[in-house]
């Protein structure tokens, strides 16, 4: 009997980059699985809908889940600084009328909305960006920018808050923003498989950036942030952390 095939939603960022390359190298687990590769929203898109199994997911969205379940040691997750999750602003917070929220996450948006909440003490307008937004940052206008694009800005904006690091104020915990969820129940034998595979990417870092096709930051670069800004273990400080933001979430 032919065994079913394990739909996947990874995001497509320079953050998955080790977690793409344990899947990709692995070939006995491929065999197992159908692989898309996706923004973050739209994983979360697919996972809610059915269209896939397992996704790596914006934290945000796993309450709209009908069945969810957190398999994986591993996350997309920042201690301190995360580097390319950023309010940008041409003025001051305090002189913040507007901002646009990124549609590339769920997470995000939600997290800049629990800052100007409870740390900023601000009450700016919230608008969905939509593609091209970037461009209408300006004067007291705001934006939520995340993954690759925060790398190569083409404007220089004044301001710059980083919201990882400014959740680690308000709380001092990391932040999740995105942790591997089934929305169905997975075999045991299968997590186990698939944790490996995580570790496996993980451990193979230099080769991983060796062989990334990617052109927007430098190997350097992409290993300092993979190193530096990014901490991909679940651990229970995260676990801690991601139970918090959920609960604050409107």
């Amino acid at each position: 009997m032919k065994l079913e095939k394990v739909k996947i939603s990874i995001v497509s960022y320079l953050n998955t980059t080790p977690l793409v390359f344990g899947i990709e190298n692995n070939f006995s687990f491929l065999e197992q699985i159908i692989l898309h590769k996706d923004i973050p929203s739209e994983c979360a898109r697919k996972l809610i809908d059915g269209e896939v199994d397992l996704g790596l997911i914006p934290v945000a969205a796993i309450p709209k889940l009908k069945e969810a379940h957190v398999i994986s040691n591993y996350c997309i997750g920042a201690v301190g600084k995360v580097k390319s999750v950023l309010l940008v602003s041409d003025v001051p917070l305090n002189d913040i009328k507007t901002i646009y929220l990124d549609y590339h996450s769920r997470t995000s948006v939600n997290l800049c909305r629990v800052l100007c909440r409870e740390l900023w003490k601000i009450e700016p307008e919230f608008i969905a960006g939509e593609p091209g937004f970037e461009s209408k940052v300006s004067a007291t206008t705001a934006g939520v920018i995340i993954g690759d694009r925060t790398f190569n800005f083409e404007k220089n904006y004044a301001y710059q808050f980083d919201l990882a690091e400014e959740w680690q104020t308000l709380t001092g915990l990391p932040f999740v923003f995105a942790a591997w969820v089934s929305n169905k129940k997975l075999s045991d034998e299968f997590i186990t498989q698939f944790n490996q595979v995580m570790q496996e990417g993980l451990s193979q870092l230099d080769q991983c950036i060796k062989t990334s096709t990617q052109r927007i930051i430098s190997e350097a670069s992409l290993k300092e942030y993979l190193t530096t800004y990014i901490n991909f273990d679940f651990d229970d400080k995260k676990k801690k952390a991601m139970q918090l933001f959920l609960s604050k979430l409107d």
